[in-house]
């Protein structure tokens, strides 16, 4: 296994900056996902940690051991391509086999350790199968081995399930992490599916127009985001901009301006919604539509408002629901047991509770 630090990294095409001042250490058999849209900087980090890519400026190390220059092929990294690029002309222990003749390993270990991945990757049947032959989530499996069977001190993965249904890329999330944590490997999975990363990742680095904004659990990215790029971007959010109000040493008065008039919140007062980052700046209030109450009377609590339901959609144990207040537009989800009956139309009773809400700056400029 190996630790990763990443230092100062700029990445520059020509006058376009891809990745700028990166920042990152990954530990010892650490599952770390790189999360952003296309063109955000992900891959490219990915490629100058394989060695395909060298940083304009900054350091790369593995361990202690500078890597900045060092070519691919001396990095002892396994890598996982987004195509899986396999050699359609040979077999899949051919195709498993190839990095160790690469490597010049004697034929009697080669021929073990190849048989010994398939196994573990529960592919000993089709060794002799040409991997055209293969269904995708096979193919794909054939790909970690190739890349597990040199006994890399780092797996790279380039967005890995991009090319397979729905029901393939559940199956392989969970054989991706079997692997992960029976090799106890160093792993670096590349995704723009926000469901991937929080469901498989120990920590997660979001990324967006090459800047890396936040580095956290999946716990945290999801219920503290750093700013509104990543609170929209990981999951549902409601985001209404706001100003401070009265600050207490228990709560923060905020407000905002909707069609109706001042809207006034209450907010709990703690170093994630009041510090000195939020001095100055835009702000938003954001809360999970989850974490959004319906109510069927009014109740005498902070953050209770009138509204009506203004459009209703059924995902079977879900529905969400989208209520108009004071001139606000809110998104809710509801159990579906809970909220059978809920109707467009229908008045209720909103409730944004005080815990449940983050004061996060406005760095995107779409919040309104």
């Amino acid at each position: 296994m190996a630790s990763i630090k990443i230092e100062n990294v700029q990445k520059a095409f020509g006058k376009v900056i891809a990745v700028d001042q990166l920042n990152l250490e990954i530990k010892d058999g650490e599952f770390f996902t790189f999360l952003g849209p296309s063109g955000c900087g992900k891959t490219t980090t990915l490629r100058m940690i394989a060695g395909f890519y060298y940083p304009t400026k900054g350091v790369v190390r593995f361990g202690e051991k500078d890597m900045t220059r060092v070519p691919p092929e001396k990095r002892n990294t396994g890598m996982v391509f987004q195509n899986y690029a396999l050699f359609p002309h040979m077999t899949v222990f051919e195709n498993v086999a190839f990095g160790l003749k690469v490597r010049k390993v004697g034929s009697s270990e080669l021929k073990a350790r190849v048989q010994e991945v398939l196994r573990k990757v529960r592919l000993e049947k089709y060794a002799d199968r040409q991997v055209s032959q293969l269904s995708g989530g096979q193919q794909q499996r054939v790909a970690l081995a190739r890349a597990l069977v040199i006994e890399p001190e780092i797996l790279l993965l380039d967005e890995p399930l991009s090319n397979l249904d729905a029901k393939l890329r559940d199956e392989m999330r969970s054989e991706i992490l079997r692997l992960q944590k029976e090799y106890n490997i160093t792993t670096i999975y590349v995704t723009h599916d926000q469901a991937e990363a929080l469901s498989m990742s120990d920590r997660i680095a979001v990324f967006n127009f090459g800047v890396c904004h936040q580095v956290g659990t999946p716990s945290e990215i999801y219920n503290e985001p750093a700013n509104d790029f990543v609170a929209s971007f990981i999951g549902e959010i409601n985001l209404l901009p706001v100003k401070i109000g009265k600050v207490s040493e228990e709560t923060i008065s905020v407000f905002t301006t909707g069609e109706a008039g001042v809207n006034n919140f209450t907010v709990h007062n703690s170093p994630f919604n009041f510090s000195s980052d939020h001095q100055g700046r835009e702000l938003a209030l954001s809360i999970r539509p989850e974490s959004v109450k319906i109510l069927t009377e009014h109740a005498d609590r902070p953050n209770v408002f009138k509204g009506k339901v203004e459009e209703v959609q059924f995902f079977g144990t879900i529905i969400n629901a989208n209520v108009r207040v004071n001139g606000l537009l809110l998104e809710v989800n509801l159990l579906n047991h809970i909220s059978a009956n809920l109707k467009p139309g229908a008045e209720v009773w909103v409730e944004l509770p005080e815990d449940q809400i983050r004061l996060i700056p406005v760095i995107s400029g779409d919040v309104s």
